[in-house]
């Protein structure tokens, strides 16, 4: 697997090559146009001090060919000079001029291949003479590489040192990566303690919040498995003593004690049955496990589940009151949250009420939210006692409840963004739990 490293030093290197390559061929392709033109500037300026010489020289006459000094000042090395009339005739000439006379026919630029290389001549007139210079292209080619070379060495050591700068530039940035690492190889795999790692960039530090909260969510996650495990352990343990106690008994009876300890029995597993569901049902809605089953219910509908899974078949014993007009918007939370909050506190109500005694439930719907309110008529609860209503197996009296019922629906309010209130008087509790509506709906 390639190092993040190797990878961005890959990625940058290759966009420094081209644009360097690409650079490099601009300025040479520009180097080497500019150095052709001054080569013709100097053909042209040598054809014109050639010209301006004739007028203190002798022109040659005749038939006779004359021959410039090689050294004549006017005359830069490796350039060959020619003079020849109107008609052609080749008056005067350097020794290092083609044997071939060149062509003077036009006046300006042109190339001319003679006995196989290639000449770059220019010509001028002046009076009845045309002054001629030539360069041979090999001479100008060897000329045009050795700059080039010149040129491109100095481009190729940028280029090298920049690579190399780049690579120790990408190790130098990934630095405080490598420390978040070797931060991480030195925290033990038990430990869930946050990750400190000082002066981190600013681009690094959301990385380590969402580390730390990972570490912050499994301390949560394994807090609650152990909650789980000591709140099984504590509240089976009674009921599966005592239902181990009353078996015992009806193995050792007969009659209506082996029955009544029978009934025991069964009213034990009933009572354990219920603690576990509801266990369960607790570190479920702790542990943020999805209860979405795309289920939809609105206020009536939560209010009529919830009263059909308190009343156990007896709804006589809750009054539910709706008002003439109620939004039919759905809550915005699983429907089975909604539904199992509103129940618990269907069956606290129940619970602390006499059996003959009903339990009044009413629902409105206003500012967005549906208002579900639990009135019992119970002996009520003491002042001091209402912030423990919603701790794990607190219990007011000999409650024969576990304890969770609340501890549960306070979980839920926290998980849903619902809102939960108790108001204790001397004629019961009454209790009040708002559920958020969605705003999907026409008219809402």
């Amino acid at each position: 697997m390639m190092s993040l490293r190797t990878r961005l030093s890959l990625i940058l290197g290759s966009a420094f090559i081209l644009i360097w390559v690409l650079a490099a061929a601009w300025m040479l392709r520009d180097l080497r146009t500019q150095m052709m033109q001054s080569l013709d500037q100097r053909l042209e300026a040598s054809a014109r001090m050639v010209a301006g010489l004739l007028e203190q020289m002798q022109m040659p006459t005749g038939s006779d060919t004359r021959s410039l000094r090689a050294d004549d000042p006017a005359l830069p090395n490796g350039m060959a000079c020619q003079l020849s009339s109107l008609r052609g005739q080749v008056l005067a000439r350097t020794d290092s001029s083609p044997s071939e006379p060149l062509k003077a026919d036009a006046s300006g630029f042109h190339d001319q291949m003679i006995n196989g290389d290639h000449w770059r001549v220019y010509t001028m007139m002046h009076g009845n003479v045309r002054v001629s210079t030539a360069d041979r292209q090999i001479e100008r080619d060897v000329l045009g590489h050795s700059v080039l070379l010149a040129a491109s060495v100095p481009v190729l050591v940028a280029l090298f040192g920049s690579l190399v700068l780049v690579w120790f530039g990408i190790g130098r940035g990934l630095a405080p990566l490598n420390r978040m690492r070797d931060a991480l190889n030195r925290h033990s795999a038990d430990s869930v303690e946050p990750l400190d790692v000082p002066n981190l960039p600013s681009e690094l530090q959301p990385l380590l919040k969402s580390q730390n909260q990972l570490f912050q969510r499994i301390a949560q996650t394994l807090e609650r498995e152990r909650r789980l495990t000591g709140d099984a352990a504590h509240e089976l343990r009674s009921p599966l003593t005592a239902i181990k106690t009353h078996l015992q008994v009806a193995r050792m009876t007969d009659g209506q004690k082996r029955d009544t300890a029978l009934a025991h029995a069964e009213e034990g597993a009933d009572r354990m049955h219920r603690t576990l569901e509801q266990l369960l049902l607790l570190a479920r809605v702790e542990g943020s496990l999805s209860f979405d089953d795309g289920v939809q219910c609105d206020a009536e509908q939560v209010a009529r589940l919830a009263i059909h899974d308190a009343s156990h078949g007896d709804e006589q014993r809750i009054e539910l009151i709706l008002p003439s007009q109620l939004s039919s918007a759905a809550v915005q939370m699983p429907a089975a949250l909604a539904v199992a909050a509103l129940r618990n506190l269907l069956d606290n109500a129940l619970r602390h009420s006499q059996a003959a005694a009903q339990v009044e439930l009413s629902v409105e719907t206003f500012d967005g939210q549906a208002h579900f309110r639990v009135r019992d008529h119970g002996p009520g609860i003491p002042e001091p006692d209402l912030d423990k209503l919603t701790q794990r197996f607190w219990r007011n009296g000999k409650s024969p409840g576990a304890g969770l019922g609340l501890a549960i629906v306070q979980a839920i309010v926290q998980r849903c963004a619902c809102s939960l209130r108790f108001d204790s008087r001397q004629d019961g509790l009454r209790v009040e739990l708002s559920m958020p509506l969605r705003r999907d709906v026409a008219g809402e």
